[in-house]
């Protein structure tokens, strides 16, 4: 037996195996081995394919020849999940992660008309390369060409047909819009976004809060108004209105979660471009502890959030995880006694135990009219989304002096520029000071990959804090593959956390500037995003390129 020739299998191994593939009539003996046997799939491989004569071979590090990955067609590739790898006389050789597949090579032989030999590699590997070399969804868009279906574009405003009745699961161009949103959601995709460009449809995915471009098939740009037009269809948009930018939803289960995408649709120069962004309608919140608060910020904002009234803000750009923030403090504040209201556009996640509400301004359901319902409501504790106008501001301040906690968001660039931001709107300062309890300005920084960091001296001219450094050494990126080479690995919050008590009130009434706020919290203990960035910088969780690229000297 081939197994038992390769020297890395017990008897008792083996005899695993055996009975795992008995359980499991459909697994091939492949999978069941690297699943159950104990060995490192590489090593399985190369012990294998010493036995077998077959050469194994390092993606990471070795080019498959051009020549090559014309023998197959990507429908079959995909199929079998093997790469086309180098052409030798008559014969094409090609990448498989399944030595003992007889099936594959018989019938790729047939489809390439000539000999196929089999090269070795780890089934990760094999995969990313054909996502690499033919783009994700390269069989879906070579059945749609075959098909003669979907129109091929001839210019910018021809209008692409779809039948919508006649598009089954297997539909080829349902199948590639769904691989599309699959991988995505695979790679931890907040965003994805659909761009014709004149020579091109570019798709690219915005991760950990970086855009990284998607490999696609170079054919795409000829299916783009089939594409675009089947998207709109998943959002209930009017696919014959392309000049007017349109919003909807889609709700799509992902590998047994559901996913809610908000879809955003704007007329280009070259056809629609769409954006897609992705939410788990159930996830799982993070808790406060592990937000990532230093020990003065984390009792701050404790102490505020349980706080009986009072406004309590989170400012900062869009995308810096405010949201995330406020569903954690929701999250620790929801308990059996406690009745809390949310308004939301859009609800982003749901949270079980709280009443959220959906906003709807062309009917007229907007913040200040849901908050005005809010205390006609019994609530405990209300979060309003975003304070966008003085009503807003007006209605959540008399909601915290009539005895509720606020939680809710601002648009600024620090934590002490809230207070000015108010003023403008038209509220009243001693409102402002009388009213609010605290403020939080955050932004999100990527998180090193653990795995492949490495330690390097520090330089000194970046570090410009008047404190001494914690350490002469830092952790900068470095890349590997469960980092697909970024040297990044999800994303962290940088925090400042502005407490407000009677000198900050005097402030405020004062109608001082944010500058001398920001001074004034700083003499109490507030620590600014760069100096908790530093702080986490020394900690090994990001490096000092993030950190300068995210914070602004201060």
């Amino acid at each position: 037996m081939i197994l038992k020739r390769s020297g890395i299998y017990s008897d008792e191994q083996l005899q695993r195996i055996a009975d795992h593939r008995a359980e499991n009539p459909g697994m091939g003996l492949a999978e069941a081995v690297v699943k159950f046997g104990g060995a490192k799939e590489g090593e399985f491989l190369k012990a294998v394919g010493g036995v077998l004569g077959l050469e194994v071979v390092d993606l990471e590090r070795q080019q498959p020849n051009p020549d090559a990955l014309t023998k197959l067609p990507a429908s079959a590739v995909y199929q079998y999940n093997v790469l086309p790898f180098r052409t030798d006389g008559s014969s094409v050789s090609v990448v498989s992660s399944d030595p003992f597949d007889t099936t594959a090579a018989d019938g790729l032989r047939l489809i390439a008309g000539c000999p196929v030999k089999t090269l070795l590699a780890p089934k990760e590997e094999v995969e990313k390369a054909v996502k690499k070399y033919y783009g994700v969804g390269a069989d879906a868009i070579e059945k749609m060409i075959e098909d003669g279906r979907y129109s091929v574009d001839e210019d910018i405003g021809a209008m692409t047909k779809i039948d919508v009745n006649e598009m089954g699961e297997e539909a080829s161009i349902v199948r590639f819009v769904n691989q599309i949103i699959a991988e995505a959601d695979r790679q931890g995709a907040t965003d994805i976004h659909i761009e014709p460009q004149e020579t091109e449809l570019r798709i690219r995915y915005r991760i950990d809060g970086m855009l990284h471009k998607v490999d696609v098939p170079p054919q795409l740009n000829r299916l783009k108004s089939a594409i675009i037009s089947r998207i709109k269809v998943m959002a209930n948009l009017d696919i014959a209105e392309k000049r007017l930018p349109m919003d909807g939803r889609i709700g799509i289960r992902i590998a047994g979660q559901d996913i809610d995408i908000r879809v955003s649709t704007m007329p280009a120069a070259y056809g629609e471009s769409i954006s897609l962004r992705l939410l788990a309608k159930s996830g799982n919140f993070v808790k406060m502890a592990d937000l990532g608060f230093n020990d003065r910020d984390f009792k701050v904002v404790d102490k505020i959030i349980h706080r009986p009234n009072g406004i309590f803000l989170v400012t900062g750009p869009t995308g810096s995880g405010k949201s995330t923030s406020l569903y954690s403090f929701l999250h620790e504040v929801n308990k059996i006694d406690v009745r809390i209201m949310t308004a939301e556009d859009p609800i982003e996640y749901h949270m079980a135990g709280i009443n959220q509400v959906q906003m709807q301004a062309d009917i007229g359901m907007t913040f200040a009219r849901a908050l005005r319902a809010f205390l006609r409501q019994d609530p405990d504790i209300i979060m309003v989304g975003e304070i966008r106008d003085r009503e807003t501001a007006e209605i959540a301040i008399n909601a915290s002096l009539t005895g509720h906690m606020v939680f809710s968001t601002l648009h600024t660039n620090d934590a002490a520029g809230a207070f000015p931001r108010l003023i403008d709107m038209g509220v009243e300062p001693f409102l402002i000071a009388s009213a609010v309890a605290g403020v939080m300005g955050q932004r999100l920084c990527r998180r090193l990959c653990q795995k492949c960091m490495k330690e390097v001296p520090l330089d000194m001219k970046y570090y410009t804090l008047d404190t001494p450094p914690e350490r002469n050494t830092v952790f900068e990126p470095n890349g590997c593959d469960a980092c697909t080479r970024t040297g990044y690995k999800g994303r962290r919050a940088l925090f400042e956390v502005l407490e407000v008590d009677e000198d900050i009130e005097g402030a405020i009434v004062r109608r001082e500037n944010a500058t001398q706020i920001r001074n004034l919290s700083l003499s109490k203990g507030m620590k600014t995003l760069r100096e908790d960035g530093w702080a986490k910088v020394f900690k090994g969780v990001t490096s000092v390129r993030e950190i300068m690229r995210v914070t602004e000297e201060q």
